[in-house]
């Protein structure tokens, strides 16, 4: 595991857990000595301060990068290089040129890259998309997918604060991807932009309009300036319409389905475990249920649902919807 910050301490949390999956943690590194001898200690593996020492002294066969994106093209050079496998934090990186580069290379080197996009993987979404898969609602034709929150995400992750690329890059780029999961890929994107909290470098509120290639049309929301009580994060809200029907995910994984004019209602959340806390466990869950998704595709010799390919279809809409925004156009995302 290279990282042993803030949200890393969930991934690393996840392998233990795994470990009855017959998964080992073997080692830690993290630029800051604290971090990485308290992550060491804590987890009982030999903690590093220098990739290359680590890389060069344990077996690895896969690589968790859970680092500030600017790192990630090296460090995933590093371990194409060496033929290890790679999971790397989203966003790829910070830029859709950096994010190709960094999966051609892992192509040519004929190595398994996987990006950790986790929402995905939370229960109530995958119960979501069981449902629509049923064909309960029909065929989806508009949907709202929403992360508004309030929350004080500057508390543990300050760097935040100085990103000129904020709202789409950090949040936006997983409920993009949730809009891609449930309604396919997308011809075009609108965007508007906010900041609405003073003292901060990006947008920290975005408002998305995007027309599927389905016919599908799907407003996507990401904001960190949410003023609603209660707070739901760090929850998706999901409102999605079909021909014969509507699926909603609202706060507390509570799904509601409506179909030919009955609606049942569902919870649909997971319970809490050890290592688990309120609001948190929402997403917390969902690194487990991902990190067990990339083990079992590893092992497999098959691609995550989430690999590097797949994800630059998700960052192609993330550099479309800040064209849009500065050109107050709609924008066909291009991602080759």
């Amino acid at each position: 595991m290279i990282g042993c910050g803030f949200y890393a301490q969930n991934h690393l949390h996840a392998w233990r857990e795994l470990h009855t999956l017959g998964t080992e943690l073997v080692a830690v590194c993290d630029l800051d000595p604290e971090k990485a001898k308290t992550a060491g200690d804590k987890f009982g593996v030999t903690w590093y301060t220098d990739v290359n020492q680590m890389l060069n002294s344990s077996a690895i066969d896969l690589l968790d990068i859970a680092t500030q994106m600017g790192s990630h093209q090296a460090l995933a050079a590093m371990a194409a290089e060496r033929k290890i496998a790679s999971i790397l934090q989203k966003p790829l990186a910070p830029t859709l040129a950096e994010s190709v580069a960094i999966v051609d290379l892992a192509k040519r080197k004929k190595v398994w890259l996987a990006v950790h996009e986790n929402f995905r993987f939370g229960t109530g979404i995958r119960r979501v998309k069981e449902m629509i898969g049923s064909g309960v609602i029909g065929n989806p034709n508009w949907a709202r997918i929403s992360f508004r929150t309030g929350y004080d995400i500057y508390a543990g992750q300050p760097y935040l604060a100085r990103e000129k690329r904020l709202a789409i890059l950090d949040s936006g780029i997983h409920v993009l991807d949730l809009a891609r999961f449930f309604l396919g890929e997308v011809d075009r994107i609108s965007c508007e932009t906010q900041q609405r909290k003073a003292g901060i470098d990006g947008e920290d509120t975005a408002t998305m309009l995007l027309r599927h290639a389905s016919g599908t049309v799907s407003v996507v929301e990401a904001t960190y300036q949410a003023k609603r009580e209660p707070d739901v994060f760090p929850e998706v809200m999901l409102e999605i319409e079909g021909a014969t029907g509507s699926i909603t995910l609202s706060q507390n994984q509570t799904m509601s389905v409506t179909s030919s004019g009955v609606t049942e209602t569902h919870s649909v959340g997971s319970p809490l475990l050890s290592w688990t806390s309120h609001p948190w466990h929402v997403s917390q869950e969902a690194v487990l249920q991902a990190n067990a998704h990339f083990l079992d595709a590893f092992r497999n010799g098959r691609d995550a649902d989430t690999s590097g390919a797949d994800n630059l279809k998700t960052f192609a809409l993330v550099e479309a919807a800040y064209e849009a925004a500065e050109t107050h156009h709609s924008v066909k995302p291009v991602f080759t």
